[in-house]
């Protein structure tokens, strides 16, 4: 038995179309689990997982660096540390497809330009969006960030907590994991890379 809510129901509210072998497919899982796919409660169950997924995944269809292209050079001759600290952002493991929820800290030394500071979020997110570990998020968030604004430093903190193991396997919640990279002159000088983890509150 399909969803009460046919593909051409769901374009009609606005909502995009999900394919039937993807339904079929969170069907075969919900029955897996335990559960009956066709009793009331679950009927609309596998096309709003299959939303939510694409939602989740959204960081796929965009290239985050897109989010630097737009720099300013008229900054008043400012050339100290931009940070952007405490920013939100949702995951999920690539190894169990459980959420990853966190937060990051985002620093670098301009050279002769910046970016509006909501890039630099939007860069973390476009990410995010996808299914990642922690160490690679980390990386790739301050490997764009050195490549597309080429400053003299790059800084990257993520604290964050996996559902892959706090709600399963060893189950120990209150944990939080912390990933660091340093580019260039915050790898390089330890003066700098003081300052700018003391900035972050580390």
């Amino acid at each position: 038995m399909s969803s009460l809510v046919g593909p051409d129901e769901d374009v009609s509210r606005g909502k995009p179309p999900v394919p039937d072998e993807v339904q079929e497919a969170i069907r075969t899982l919900i029955r897996w689990a335990g559960d009956d796919p066709e009793r009331e409660g679950l009927l609309d169950t596998p096309s709003r997982v299959a939303r939510a997924w694409k939602e989740y995944c959204l960081g796929y269809a965009e290239d985050p660096a897109i989010h630097l292209s737009r720099v300013f050079e008229e900054v008043g001759g400012y050339n100290e540390i931009v940070l952007l600290k405490d920013i939100p952002f949702q995951s999920h493991c690539e190894h169990h497809m459980a959420p990853i929820i966190g937060k990051a800290a985002i620093a670098y030394l301009p050279t002769d330009r910046v970016v509006g500071i909501s890039k630099l979020a939007r860069v973390l997110h476009g990410f995010a969006r996808r299914l990642q570990v922690q160490e690679r998020l980390t990386a790739e968030v301050a490997d764009c960030i050195w490549e597309h604004l080429q400053p003299q430093g790059v800084a990257v903190v993520i604290e964050a907590s996996h559902s892959c193991m706090t709600a399963r396997g060893v189950r120990t919640p209150g944990v939080t994991m912390t990933t660091s990279r340093m580019m260039g002159t915050f790898l390089d000088d330890p003066r700098s890379r003081e300052e700018v983890l003391k900035l972050m509150g580390y």
